[in-house]
């Protein structure tokens, strides 16, 4: 597989030991990815445990779905394609409950490295964005036809992008001589408004705004947490003492998680699990500078008064 299996995944030790997975235990994977933590859950689960991988990009999700059973041949592997948004109803209808479900809000190194994908602005690529392939709107399409006024307020809202007015207006004025179509050629123009300075690279907050809006990644989010909280009050999809962890990577992400956990356990029907979030080591920043900005928060789901024990999950 190409570059496959050796994506690295973020947060690792403190993904698995915050999760505290044991045999026979169901593990639920809400981005499947390439499989770096189902890989390792899998092993953790085993025997007679089983992963749900879930993923919107077709190629990732059967790469990990190949890694995961080559990492423990005995568990058993479910692959749902599709938004994660959906997926706890989708478990619901299935009838599985889950003891430990995690959510990385990062992206494969397929995705980011391949050119073609057009998440990044390193090597020049057509203006796509897309995680699902098949979805209907890519960035070129947003840049093209989005009104002044709405990219400003994606940019400012999605990018939190202060030049975001100056942007907007320069980005009206170069489509209006020709298509603005590839990475490159959006990049070059953020960079000729917004000048060099800190860490990052002018046009990182603007590729951020449109990847958001391509994908509807916060409402997906909001779905997600959305299902969890039902599941928390239900149990619909959420075994006893389940615990759920969601890795964010931005602002925006994070406080929706933080909100909807807060949420949870101020009614006393979940734990956090750790006094604060975890965030990468320096070691761990200095092999993978994709994991900086990560942050893992972890809930554990309380236990109803009329029972007994925590079921499978570690403890």
């Amino acid at each position: 597989m190409v570059g496959g299996f050796g994506h690295i995944p973020v947060l690792a030790e403190e993904v698995a030991a915050g999760l505290g997975l044991g045999p026979g235990a169901t593990y639920v994977d809400c981005t499947a990815g390439l499989g770096g933590h189902a890989a390792r859950a899998a092993g953790a689960v085993a025997p007679g445990g089983r992963v749900v991988l879930c993923d919107l990009d077709p190629g990732n999700l059967a790469a990990a779905g190949e890694r995961v059973r080559g990492a423990a041949p005995g568990v058993e592997v479910v692959e749902i394609r599709g938004n994660f948004a959906s997926l706890p109803r989708v478990l619901e209808r299935e009838g599985i409950l889950a003891d430990a479900v995690l959510a990385d809000l990062g992206f494969a190194s397929t995705q980011m490295d391949d050119p073609a994908r057009g998440f990044a602005f390193s090597r020049d690529g057509p203006l796509d964005m897309r995680l699902d392939p098949a979805g209907p709107t890519t960035a070129a399409e947003l840049v093209a036809t989005l009104p002044e006024g709405e990219l400003v307020r994606l940019l400012r809202e999605y990018g939190e992008e202060r030049a975001a007015r100056a942007i907007a207006r320069k980005l009206v004025a170069a489509r209006r001589e020709g298509s603005i179509a590839t990475t490159a050629q959006l990049a070059e123009i953020v960079r000729s408004v917004v000048k060099p300075g800190g860490s990052i690279d002018p046009a990182t907050r603007t590729f951020q705004a449109l990847r958001i809006a391509v994908n509807d990644e916060l409402g997906s989010l909001e779905g997600l947490l959305a299902g969890i909280e039902r599941g928390a009050k239900r149990r619909m999809w959420l075994a006893e003492g389940a615990r759920v962890g969601i890795v964010s990577f931005h602002s925006l992400e994070d406080r929706l998680v933080k909100r909807s956990f807060a949420g949870l356990i101020g009614a006393g029907l979940a734990s956090a699990v750790g006094a604060q979030p975890t965030t990468p080591t320096g070691a761990e920043t200095a092999a993978n500078p994709r994991s900086r900005s990560a942050k893992l928060r972890v809930i554990r789901l309380e236990l109803r008064a009329a029972e007994g024990t925590l079921g499978r999950i570690g403890v």
